[in-house]
């Protein structure tokens, strides 16, 4: 029997495969969802993220049944490729759950849904349908969405714009379940059940009365010269706005760390900070006034919370936060983005339209549902 006629009420034992801080913040509402109900469920912990990944594990209070260490210095997508599905083949040769959940984008994702695929397991695609129409630009990720979808048994879309993508793509309507992102659920949970801890409060110590212009940005295609015209970008608007500040978590990566030394050390009103853990980050984007980044899941929290956000780049595969008038694109130029920061700290009436949120991306019950399909086939009857 193919993996594609099985039906999701067979399921009881599920496995989720993860590896990154992402994945991990995106899947832990609904591997707690799942641990609640009645299936089995198995985490397989591909290591990708190793040392960003124990804190959030405390944090959902889950914990993984494999590790998988994937991770070697200067090892390509090809090698990184190759190392996990030989260690998932053997995890899952030996675990043989019924269905294996993926989420997103990454190579623990495409290879994941490949490795499972190839043992005829069907598979669960979280937030799938995301699509940015050019197939290098993010780079893996794209591409890696794509295949996955392919691999795909049953698709836990976002939006309705991602069903629709799917369809267009010949996926069967039967297939496709709009859930919501279960990172909105992550948000909120964090948020209302969490306390800033002590990196923010020092954030908050040094900020004092200056509104926060939160940065962020990491992407492949962003680094190198086009990451420095923007920081440049940023270091003029705070010198010519006395009442801003900008607050930016410095991704490890060494081009970033780079970048952000050279353009924007020393300067007044902008502080560079160590990466924060996901509690005190959230935190962090309640306080902040508008976020200035590249990330896509910050596009969805930002739209969410209602903070105005300038996206750093051309195109997005999350139109959706700019639809809801909550982000724009800042395209990818100094000018552009010079431009936009001018605009933007002017524009009352944008920031008056962003109070209150949207919930575009969900509502904050996607692990619920996307549980009650994996394990019954079918929708909750009700959302309390």
């Amino acid at each position: 029997m193919s993996s594609s006629s099985i039906r999701p009420d067979c399921r009881t034992h599920v496995a989720v495969v993860l590896g990154t801080r992402p994945e991990l913040i995106k899947m832990g509402p609904v591997i707690q969802a799942l641990q609640k109900s009645a299936a089995r469920t198995t985490l397989i912990n591909t290591g990708q993220h190793s040392d960003l990944l124990t804190p959030l594990f405390d944090l959902f209070q889950i914990h993984p049944d494999h590790d998988l260490a994937v991770m070697q210095a200067g090892q390509s997508l090809n090698q990184l490729g190759a190392r996990l599905q030989e260690r998932l083949d053997t995890v899952l040769a030996t675990e043989q759950p019924d269905t294996v959940l993926v989420q997103g984008d990454t190579a623990s994702a495409l290879m994941g849904g490949l490795t499972a695929f190839n043992r005829h397991i069907p598979v669960g695609h979280v937030e799938a349908g995301l699509r940015s129409g050019i197939a290098d630009n993010p780079f893996p990720e794209e591409m890696n969405r794509r295949l996955v979808g392919r691999l795909a048994t049953w698709h836990y879309a976002s939006t309705e714009r991602n069903r629709q993508t799917l369809l267009a793509e010949g996926i069967d309507d039967s297939q496709i379940f709009v859930t919501g992102n279960p990172v909105i659920d992550a948000l909120f949970q964090t948020r209302d059940h969490t306390r800033p801890g002590p990196a923010m409060q020092q954030v908050r110590e040094r900020v004092g009365d200056h509104k926060i212009v939160l940065v962020t940005t990491h992407r492949r295609e962003n680094q190198s010269a086009t990451m420095r015209q923007h920081l440049r970008s940023l270091r003029q608007f705070v010198e010519s706005r006395p009442d801003i500040c900008v607050v930016f978590p410095v991704h490890p990566s060494p081009s970033v760390k780079d970048a952000a030394a050279a353009e924007l050390a020393d300067i007044d009103r902008i502080h560079l900070i160590d990466p924060m853990g996901y509690s005190d980050f959230v935190h962090l984007l309640s306080d902040a006034w508008m976020v200035v980044s590249d990330s896509g899941g910050i596009q969805e929290e930002a739209t969410a919370l209602g903070k105005p956000m300038l996206v750093l780049r051309a195109n997005t595969e999350r139109p959706e936060a700019v639809e809801s008038g909550i982000a724009r694109l800042a395209g990818d130029t100094q000018i552009d983005l010079t431009r936009l920061l001018s605009e933007a700290a002017a524009d009352e009436a944008w920031f008056a339209h962003c109070q209150g949120g949207s919930p575009v991306f969900g509502d904050g019950t996607a692990a619920r549902q996307i549980t009650e399909l994996v394990i019954h086939g079918r929708r909750l009857a009700a959302v309390a």
